[in-house]
């Protein structure tokens, strides 16, 4: 399968230059039109202000893409909630039929990975549902870093989901998971979560180096680089966590399953919050912004 890139994107490939990519699903059910795509062109500059050259992902047309244009990105924010999240599973169908997709991160990390994109940077993996003894509900973003070379930095996995359960299928499928200046994982929403990462990096210089060392040592597989929410936009740990167990309960009596849970709870949660979650997602994402490139930046000195 071909993925097209843009001018920007082919030229810093073949230049060896740090290209971060990015994921579509944020900007199609992330958030209303037009902040989706006020958020999506701001990640983008931020990307490029740090020495960086951005590439935001998705299917248009039946046709992988590995940069969208401005143009293309305001069109994924106008036609929104109608482009489906488009996971592992759901490739074959989207291209087959022209349509557009929206990519998640398991997605993203696939097309990222067959345009030689080594960097991505997003809001928060998904990982093992709460519950998920019983309903088997594990996201393909776990299956995904276990196989695809990839590196990910984003803010932990999202706060919604089982996160001790989480991390042990990650240690299962031989992903590292790494805390960039931190020893504990971040919980999205929060800089804390009471569980340990595999390793603290103390500088964009060690992160650069250990990816390096997979990749020369030939294993396959993600690297997860956690980056903590700032300080000032982190949620209080129990008001937040009260708030998705009341959002989890909604979901639950209104027998909302699969790729739907996702969208439903961080929708709810920043309903209940009044938009202040939806601001600290906004925020954290900028931030592993700047932290994925100047890691992308000594990874390609």
């Amino acid at each position: 399968m071909k993925v097209r890139t843009n001018e920007e994107v082919s030229k810093a490939l073949a230049e060896h230059k740090p290209v971060i990519a990015l994921e579509s699903t944020i900007i199609s059910h992330g958030m209303p039109y037009p902040q989706n795509v006020e958020t999506a062109l701001k990640v983008e500059a931020i990307i490029r202000e740090h020495g960086g050259v951005p590439a935001t992902v998705g299917i248009i047309d039946g046709e992988a893409v590995v940069g969208m244009t401005p143009e293309e990105i305001e069109e994924f924010g106008k036609r929104g909630l109608s482009i489906p999240k488009v996971s592992r599973r759901d490739i074959p169908v989207i291209i087959a039929n022209k349509s557009w997709g929206a990519s998640t991160v398991a997605t993203t990390m696939i097309l990222a990975a067959k345009a030689g994109v080594e960097f991505f940077v997003t809001g928060g993996i998904g990982g093992v549902h709460r519950g998920a003894e019983t309903t088997f509900d594990i996201s393909a973003d776990l299956e995904e870093l276990g196989n695809t070379n990839v590196t990910v930095i984003c803010a932990g996995a999202k706060a919604i989901l089982d996160l001790p359960k989480t991390l042990e299928i990650l240690e299962t499928k031989g992903v590292p998971v790494l805390g960039f200046q931190t020893d504990e994982l971040p919980a999205f929403y929060t800089r804390k979560s009471g569980l340990k990462v595999d390793h603290k990096l103390e500088s964009y210089a060690e992160a650069a180096q250990i990816i390096h060392a997979k990749r020369d040592f030939g294993l396959d597989g993600g690297v997860l680089i956690t980056n903590p929410i700032p300080e000032e936009y982190s949620m209080e740990a129990d008001a937040i966590n009260a708030v998705i167990d009341s959002a989890i309960k909604e979901m639950d009596e209104k027998g909302i399953k699969g790729k739907e849970c996702t969208p439903f709870l961080l929708a709810k949660i920043a309903e209940i919050t009044g938009g202040k979650s939806l601001e600290s997602n906004i925020q954290l994402v900028f931030n592993n912004a700047a932290v994925g490139t100047e890691i992308a930046k000594e990874y390609f000195k």
